[in-house]
């Protein structure tokens, strides 16, 4: 590391804080999503539309910001982007209906843009590549703390004293770390490299080299699949627990805290560290990680929504283990585009592949379920020979319906088990190939 250990470690508590507010925001949705859903009148379907506001225009907006973060200062970018999000969670307290709530979820997701893309790029050059994996799984670590106090604070408050609470005690943090952030040490790009590039780039569009990659391709597929299945338990894990297993908001959330946010530090941590290890012995070492990480998380999720009613620490066992070893993907796959992309590209291939994420995966997975769970939920109601298909009428089969809906979950496990696979075949070549580029551009 060129910075000073002070210095590297100053910015990394900084991006680890503001990822964590970053999805403590993001989840309070899905913690408080049943009030929501009964205030306004919502079916799942709408529910779901929520989190497909913020997702949407994240992704679109993540591409012109992940060039600027290739381009301008990145922590200006990052302190302008947490203050602007924390503002619109804090106004989404104040909606009055479905429209004002979907519009301020829409500011946050423009806010929220900037982190992935900026704060990435930064570690990209604040870390050389054998600790690379380990730094952005510690700055990884903010998605399942930020989602766990996201569950615990806003599933607490909206019992005491309203969902709104929730999301106004939500967005005073941001203005602390947009501060922090500006205090950060922007490192020069390229500087920890065996070879040093700076600023230089292969000719030719930054998008087109992107998406010249074999395994940007597969790693871009992945992430659209794996983040429908992880939008979709964090949009309704709380509303299933409410509604199967019969607990109410408080409870719910604590059991989501463990199972979506507790569980996935250890997952984050050994995926990171294991990651690490596997590269020294292969290059493809990373991806075969988080590959049989992600085969071994499909039973474990069919075995967890298949508990009984009520059984709720055998839920809590199974879908906490499951959730541990689908947070191996972030640490496995997110340091493999830093290994395969030149530094002054990172950011564009960051945003890129967060686009088509978002747009493919984490857009549809609230949504998608959503869909499901009403259609499902229908369904019972007509086999039970129930005629009334208004809200109020179908509101006792919800439970059942989300239950069938959410095992959609492990058949998409199953289809990423495969892309990763293929992935995991073109990786080693394309790390060779940026090494030579690397090597021959400071010869």
């Amino acid at each position: 590391m060129n910075a000073s250990r002070s210095t590297v470690w100053y910015a990394m508590v900084v991006l680890f804080a503001i990822n964590t507010l970053n999805f403590f925001d993001r989840q309070i949705l899905g913690a408080v999503g049943e009030p929501i859903r009964k205030e306004f009148g919502l079916s799942d379907a709408s529910l779901g539309l929520l989190g497909t506001a913020f997702t949407l225009l994240y992704a679109f907006v993540g591409l012109p910001l992940g060039r600027l973060s290739d381009k301008l200062g990145r922590k200006s970018i990052l302190s302008a982007g947490v203050f602007a999000w924390s503002l619109f969670t804090a106004a989404s307290g104040v909606a009055q209906n479905f429209w004002q709530i979907f519009a301020l979820r829409l500011g946050v997701g423009v806010g929220e843009a900037s982190c992935a893309p900026a704060a990435t790029s930064l570690i990209g050059d604040l870390f050389p590549a054998n600790w690379r994996a380990k730094a952005l799984s510690i700055f990884m670590l903010g998605l399942p703390v930020g989602v766990a106090l996201s569950f615990a604070v806003s599933g607490t408050i909206a019992k005491q004293y309203g969902w709104r609470t929730a999301f106004l005690v939500a967005g005073l943090p941001g203005i602390l770390c947009a501060i922090a952030v500006l205090f950060v040490r922007e490192p020069e790009r390229g500087s920890v490299e065996t070879h040093s590039v700076g600023s230089r780039v292969r000719s030719g569009s930054p998008y087109i080299n992107v998406l010249r990659s074999p395994t940007m391709i597969w790693i871009i597929l992945s992430g659209a699949v794996h983040n429908f299945n992880m939008y979709a338990i964090a949009a309704f894990i709380t509303p299933f627990l409410m509604r199967y297993h019969e607990l109410d908001i408080q409870q719910a959330n604590f059991v989501s805290m463990i199972v979506y946010g507790v569980m996935g530090a250890p997952g984050l941590l050994i995926g990171g560290f294991l990651g690490d290890w596997a590269i020294k012995r292969r290059k493809n070492g990373r991806m075969l990680v988080g590959t049989v990480a992600i085969f071994f998380s499909v039973p474990t999720v069919y075995l967890a929504l298949g508990v009984p009613k009520g059984s709720t620490v055998i839920f809590l066992l199974l879908m906490g283990l499951a959730s541990a070893l689908m947070y191996f993907y972030y640490s496995t796959v997110y340091s493999t585009i830093q290994d395969i992309t030149e530094p002054a590209s990172r950011g564009t291939a960051m945003a890129m592949y967060f686009f088509a994420m978002y747009v493919l995966g984490a857009s549809l997975g609230p949504y998608g379920t959503g869909l499901l769970s009403d259609f499902f939920t229908k369904r019972a109601a007509g086999l039970s020979g129930v005629a009334d298909t208004t809200l109020a009428g179908l509101e006792i089969f919800r439970a059942e319906g989300l239950h069938t809906a959410m095992y959609v979950i492990p058949i998409l496990g199953i289809l990423l088990t495969l892309i990763l696979v293929a992935g995991s075949r073109t990786v080693g070549r394309e790390i060779d190939s940026m090494e030579a580029w690397m090597k021959g551009s400071n010869d």
